[in-house]
């Protein structure tokens, strides 16, 4: 039987006791990923910050996105959205990061990027010397309106997160 817990809840229960921490790193969201977060009482017990980063300027300050990447596949895109999960998560020296990108729409889109294309990237560090530390990109396109593709692409976000977590502690 499938789990039915909003996976913001599931985050909640997989955190509030492990003494370890989580970042966020938005575009497209805009600050909705680090909301749901903490919708769920006893966030504050792992939620250490969110950065929201719409621009590429914020993207190259805040998260260290190189401007390579940026660049040569701009900011919806696989390379960056890993960048924008590996910064998160190592200026906030957070144990966990996630990260979105995207395009929300109405317009904005391509042939080769439509609308509602989104990246989510998922950062974990593990303790030093382990060589397990990773991070986790995943490509999918929503569909809907412009608020569709953002609460779709927060849910995407928070079960890519938990699903890692998961995985880690298989």
């Amino acid at each position: 039987m499938e789990d039915t817990t909003p996976p913001a809840e599931r985050l909640n229960a997989l955190l509030a006791d492990r003494d370890e921490t989580l970042a966020t790193a938005e575009s497209l969201t805009g600050g909705l990923v680090g909301s749901r977060v903490t919708d769920v009482p006893g966030a504050s017990a792992y939620f250490d910050r969110g950065f929201v980063t719409y621009t590429y300027d914020a993207k190259r300050e805040l998260l260290g996105v190189s401007r390579e990447s940026l660049d040569a596949h701009g900011a919806v895109s696989e390379p960056v959205v890993r960048e924008m999960a590996a910064g998160a998560r190592d200026r906030a020296d957070a144990d966990w990061a996630v990260a979105t990108t995207g395009i929300a729409g109405p317009s904005g889109g391509t042939d080769e990027k439509p609308v509602g294309l989104v990246y989510v990237g998922v950062a974990h560090a593990a303790p030093w010397g382990t060589g397990e530390s990773f991070v986790r990109t995943e490509r999918v396109v929503l569909d809907g309106d412009r608020d569709a593709v953002k609460r779709g692409a927060v849910e995407r976000a928070l079960d890519a997160l938990v699903e890692a977590i998961d995985d880690v502690d298989a």
